[in-house]
């Protein structure tokens, strides 16, 4: 019967032995550690915030992030015979206008487009229409209210010589026309008015007048 050398405990393990187990450990622990970082479970750090998105824009803005422009009501152009036949049939027309369209067969002799404006602020456009002579001496104008159909509404008419009428910033109604002193010829008047027109809900009224 064999016995056990003194000084060594039962069931030891071989130096060889354990270092070759504490590797098998050593590896099997590396490759659960990889296994759950590639199945997404890593560490978790607190506090970490989850990347920005992009914001998603607003239902009311257009396809830009920018809010789309208002659609623009599209100007048309007033016919000119039709407003020579409303004139006609108007009361309001004053008979110097009356006399003169009339006898007007060619409606580029006697009637001609100015500016658009928007002085009664309806947000729909109205347009200048003047009244001339043959030689394209203006001696009045009429403000038409233009509908989306292009049917001619008169709204106001004033007598003036030799006009240019425009809008104001504030909206009103500027006429700038000439003043014809005794001895001026009719080419060339030496004088100069200034009106403004505002429009009150219902009818033009002058604000102003000044004679230079």
């Amino acid at each position: 019967m064999r016995t056990r050398p003194a000084g060594r405990p039962p069931f030891a393990v071989p130096g060889r032995f354990r270092r070759s187990l504490i590797v098998v450990v050593a590896t099997f622990l590396a490759l659960t550690v990889l296994s759950a970082c590639g199945n997404g479970g890593g560490l978790r750090v607190e506090g970490a915030e989850a990347p920005p998105t992009s914001p998603t824009p607003s239902t009311v803005m257009g396809t830009n992030g920018f809010q789309p422009e208002p659609k623009q009501t599209p100007v048309v152009a007033v016919n000119l015979a039709q407003v020579r036949v409303k004139l006609l049939a108007d009361r309001r027309t004053p008979d110097y206008a009356r006399t003169v369209l009339e006898k007007c067969t060619v409606i580029s002799r006697c009637l001609s487009r100015g500016k658009t404006v928007d002085v009664m602020h309806s947000g729909s456009p109205q347009q200048i229409v003047l009244i001339h002579t043959l030689e394209k001496f203006v001696f009045g104008f009429f403000l038409i209210a233009v509908t989306p159909t292009g049917v001619p509404r008169p709204i106001w008419n004033l007598k003036v010589d030799l006009p240019t009428v425009n809008a104001s910033p504030q909206g009103d109604l500027v006429v700038e026309s000439k003043i014809f002193a005794i001895d001026d010829p009719v080419c060339c008047p030496s004088g100069r008015r200034v009106e403004v027109y505002r429009w009150n809900g219902r009818q033009m009224t002058k604000v102003s007048s000044t004679d230079q």
